[in-house]
This record gives C-alpha cells, structure tokens and sequence, in this order.
C-alpha cells in the first residue's frame, strides 16, 4: 500500500506536478457570481465599519462615566513595617517621596 503511494507521488512529480484545470477552480463562495461576491463584500464592509461606529460610542460613554471614589484607609501602623533602608533611599520605590 505505502509503495503505491510512492509510485504515485513519484510519477506525479516525474510529468510535472499536478495539473488542475482552471475551468474547475472554485471562487470565493461556492458557485457564486462576481456580482453577488462585489455586494457580499461590499455588504460585510458595511456591517465592519457599523461595528467600529458602535464600539467607538459605546467605549465614549464607558470611559465619559465617573467612577467612584472611596475614602483614603485608616493608615495602620502595621502596614509598612521597614526594618532597614532600601538601597535606593529612605522612600518606597513608587511611594511620594518626602524632602525634609
């Protein structure tokens, strides 16, 4: 069976490759006109660009909206807790630095 196949392939590429017949090609949709693939694509155009016209309004609303603010938490001692300095000074890495 495996030695069929190797024939085959074998002869194939000795004639030249497969040959396809240009008549029995297929287009874009099965059977379909140019016309009806030009009002196909032309339609998903619409659709595509109706998308990004809704997803652009409804991402303006989103971020337009307020978004709460909640009170500052109690400052516990516990939190922040240092033992020794960090190399790059007295303040955390992304806290606001205090000048004295």
């Amino acid at each position: 069976m495996a030695s069929a196949i190797v024939r085959s392939t074998l002869r194939t590429a000795v004639r030249g490759g497969a040959r396809v017949n240009p008549a029995s090609k297929r287009s874009f949709s099965s059977g379909a006109s140019v016309e009806e693939e030009a009002r196909e694509a032309s339609k998903w155009e619409k659709i595509t660009y109706a998308g990004i016209a809704a997803c652009s309004i409804l991402a303006f609303v989103n971020l337009s909206k307020g978004h709460p603010h909640f009170e500052e938490p109690l400052a516990y001692p516990y939190l922040h807790i240092r033992n020794k300095e960090f190399p790059w000074g007295p303040d955390g890495l992304f806290e606001v630095k205090e000048h004295h």
